[in-house]
């Protein structure tokens, strides 16, 4: 005589989602992001406090934007303002030279998109910020930007 409950078929659970790719697939994504990722390369030795704006649109392109800040020194907190261009701190006489140098650095089509961000604290006097954009007309710096947050 046969039993009953001999012959039943076993339930199939779901089977096992292989993970053996897994550690792959993540080193790809992660090697992926550092090579695409741009650090940024500029200690910043000036405080500036970004004034408010209403028009404000982000810029596109960043292999062509050169920056300039026009603040007071990190270290200084009641000193006079000053420019930093790039990793150091400058004056208006250098700013031609260093538009000639950063240009010389940027391909055919990046020196034609070529914008000057000009990234100042809000308290900064007109008559510097006047200074900086006649030594940017000097060096044929004609579009220039300035930086903002939203309101």
């Amino acid at each position: 005589m046969i039993q009953r409950g001999t012959f039943r078929r076993q339930r199939q659970g779901m089977p096992m989602l292989n993970t053996s790719s897994l550690p792959d697939l993540i080193f790809t994504v992660l090697f992926f992001f550092m090579i695409v990722t741009h650090m940024r390369d500029i200690e910043l030795k000036v405080r500036y406090q970004v004034p408010q704006g209403t028009e404000v649109r982000k810029l596109g392109h960043k292999a062509s934007v050169v920056n300039v800040y026009i603040g007071r020194p990190a270290d200084q907190p009641d000193g006079d303002f000053c420019i930093q261009l790039n990793n150091r701190l400058a004056t208006v006489d250098d700013i031609r030279q260093f538009i000639d140098e950063e240009r010389a650095l940027m391909s055919a089509d990046d020196q034609a998109r070529m914008t000057v961000s000009l990234k100042a604290d809000r308290d900064v006097p007109m008559g510097l910020v006047a200074d900086v954009k006649h030594a940017l007309q000097q060096s044929y710096a004609l579009k220039i930007n300035y930086a903002a947050t939203e309101k």
